[in-house]
This record gives C-alpha cells, sequence and structure tokens, in this order.
C-alpha cells in the first residue's frame, strides 16, 4: 500500500506526518510526502519536536509530489490546505483524506508540538482503519 501525506511547502506537517507512519507501520507500507512548492529544508523546529519522541526526520527533505515517483497512491491525505483555503496539491490516489491541521510554520515550538500530537492521534486512526481494511 502507498500512502502520501501532502501540503504545499512539504516542510513541517506532512514530514511529521510521514515520519510517525514510516515509524509506526514499519514495512506494512510505503510512506511518501510532497507538496507544490516545496520549501528549502524540513523546517527545524518540526525535526526537532519529532526527535523529542525518538523519531528523527533529519534525513528527510521537502519534495515535489512529481518526485515520489508514483503515479497513484492508494492513500493520500492532505494535511489541512483545504480547510485553510490553499491551493491543495493535486494527486492521483484511490482515497483522499483531509485532516484539519493547522500549519505550525512561524509560531513558537509548544504550538508545534501540540501539531505534532494532532498528528500522532491522526496517524494511529489511519493505521487502525488499515487493519480493518486489510482484515475485511
Amino acid at each position: 500500500m502507498k500512502i502520501v501525506f501532502v501540503c504545499v511547502e512539504n516542510s513541517c506537517r506532512s514530514q511529521m506526518a510521514e515520519g510517525f507512519l514510516r515509524h509506526l507501520a514499519g514495512r506494512e507500507v510505503e510512506v511518501f510526502s510532497g507538496g507544490t512548492e516545496p520549501a528549502p529544508k524540513v523546517n527545524p523546529l518540526a525535526v526537532k519536536v519529532m526527535k523529542e519522541i525518538g523519531i528523527d526526520i533529519s534525513g528527510q527533505h521537502p519534495k515535489r509530489i512529481s518526485e515520489t515517483g508514483v503515479d497513484v497512491f492508494d492513500v493520500a491525505v492532505t494535511m489541512g490546505c483545504m480547510s485553510a483555503g490553499q491551493a491543495c496539491p493535486l494527486v492521483r490516489a484511490k482515497k483522499v483524506i483531509e485532516w484539519n491541521i493547522p500549519d505550525p510554520k512561524g509560531k513558537p515550538i509548544d504550538f508545534f508540538r501540540e501539531v505534532r500530537d494532532m498528528i500522532r492521534a491522526e496517524v494511529g486512526a489511519l493505521i487502525e482503519e488499515l487493519k480493518k481494511r486489510k482484515g475485511a
């Protein structure tokens, strides 16, 4: 199963989600993230708050969806761009899920931690949904 997390800059939320799913799901899924206007690097505060809980995303880098090399994903998760009125990146997927996660860019580290914890909860729910689907 191929899952992609999508946001415009691919520097905070989608990178944290990618890190969580890779860490929690292991080899069960292929995990990607991408955006339409990738930032030059992953936001250092995203890296820091993930390291606080033992997940290292420092080796990840922002990229365009097209750089994933995948034509059609099984699941695409948008990170809140629809609800924020942003131009959400278009991605071909069998199923698209919208998570209403606020963008922590430019906010204090405590806000990054809140967003990280929201993402952890959503990724956990996604894993449970995938397990149910697999068992069906």
